[in-house]
């Protein structure tokens, strides 16, 4: 039976898995992780499942990962996400704007929205305009002006965003979080973040971002746009229009990671290195929960637009009777604690609880907290 190799057991020592009493003993020593990091942007699912790839074998030793994919296959985006909010702006907390009352000769008066959504102009008392446009406060503060003004009239001019935002983060030249007053594309908010960030030392102009590893969250979901197609080939179908609050990540091309989701002690992202095994992984992400379903883990390999799965059947490996499995890096690992859903719905659920973990790491990155999450989920009936 192999033995683990690169595995980071908790008790600090290479652990063995050839059998069971062995695996219990990683269950006993492991510690359940009980930090839960919740950010507003990641906590409600349900948008369109990306295209699912084929079936793949995970002992195969081909390493080229375009033969794990149907070329027919494309990723399916709602054409509704390719066409402008018709909505005009509407105000929020941190918004700032000038406003004038028109022929008086006074000059404008710029006024911010504060944290309860009130502004204080002129004379006025507090008036709420968190959610109107600017013509509803226009409107507001004329009708509140005339118990001192005759018939006044009201401009007001947007000035600063601050209440609906984007995060573009990763592999960009300037990451960061971005107003968004106007309909903005990906494109558009890739070039804000002044575009793929390239190598400075190398003499090359090679993009150091990995492309098919990208993605978009918004509501805890993952949206299947296909940053390759986009960024190198000009493919405008791939363009949709973001929303406040969308997560746009772009990855390293250079980091190397395993991740662990679903029934383990540890959910989490495992360094890739010479050689990672299925039960190494497991055994580093604090083994499995009682009720964990060894004999249908699921293995994701691909690019996220088109991801191919593999369902793999640990207690064959544990017993002797399959052979190890050795990952790649990025494969995205699910252990079931229920019978699997249908294959696409289950495919989404896992992309959707990746995404939403890697986001909420870096989002506290980008804050300077250091403290990284792992999300458990349950996929089936």
């Amino acid at each position: 039976m192999t033995q683990m190799r690169n595995a980071e057991p908790r008790t600090g020592h290479v652990l063995g898995l050839s059998s069971p009493a062995a695996w219990l003993r990683i269950r006993r020593h492991a510690t359940v992780l009980g930090l839960w990091i919740g950010i507003a942007v990641l906590l409600i699912t349900g948008c369109r499942s990306p295209a699912r790839g084929p079936r793949f074998d995970p002992r195969s030793k081909s390493t080229d990962s375009s033969s794990l994919f149907a070329s027919s296959l494309t990723n399916r985006l709602d054409p509704n996400w390719l066409k402008p909010s018709i909505e005009p702006y509407r105000l929020g907390p941190g918004d700032r704007m000038d406003i004038e009352i028109i022929g008086s000769g006074d000059p404008s008066t710029s006024v911010l929205v504060g944290p309860d959504g009130r502004i204080y102009f002129h004379l006025l008392p507090a008036l709420q305009v968190w959610g109107l446009t600017l013509e509803e406060t226009a409107q507001l503060i004329e009708r509140e002006l005339v118990r001192y003004l005759r018939t006044p009239k009201i401009g007001i001019t947007l000035r600063e965003v601050e209440s609906k935002r984007v995060w573009v983060l990763g592999r960009v030249n300037t990451p960061g979080i971005y107003p968004l007053s106007t309909p903005t594309t990906v494109l558009e908010a890739v070039t804000k973040a002044g575009g793929l960030f390239t190598s400075r030392f190398s003499g090359t102009t090679e993009e150091l971002a990995d492309l098919h590893h990208s993605f978009i969250v918004r509501r805890g979901a993952y949206l299947p746009v296909n940053f390759k197609r986009l960024l190198h080939e000009g493919d405008t179908s791939q363009n949709i229009y973001l929303q406040p609050d969308d997560f746009v990540y772009l990855p390293s091309a250079l980091a190397s990671e395993v991740h662990i989701l679903g029934a383990v002690y540890l959910p989490r992202a495992i360094a890739f290195k010479d050689r990672v095994t299925l039960t190494s992984a497991i055994a580093g992400a604090g083994g499995l929960r009682p009720t964990a379903r060894m004999r249908e883990i699921v293995i994701i390999r691909g690019a996220l637009s088109q991801p191919s799965y593999a369902t793999v059947n640990l207690q064959a490996i544990l017993q002797g009777k399959a052979s190890e499995i050795v990952l790649q890096p990025r494969d995205i690992i699910y252990v079931p604690d229920k019978p699997l859903d249908p294959m696409r719905r289950m495919v989404s659920t896992i992309l959707d609880a990746f995404v939403r973990t890697v986001a909420a790491n870096e989002g506290l990155r980008a804050g300077g907290v250091q403290t990284k999450v792992g999300v458990g989920i349950s996929v089936g009936q």
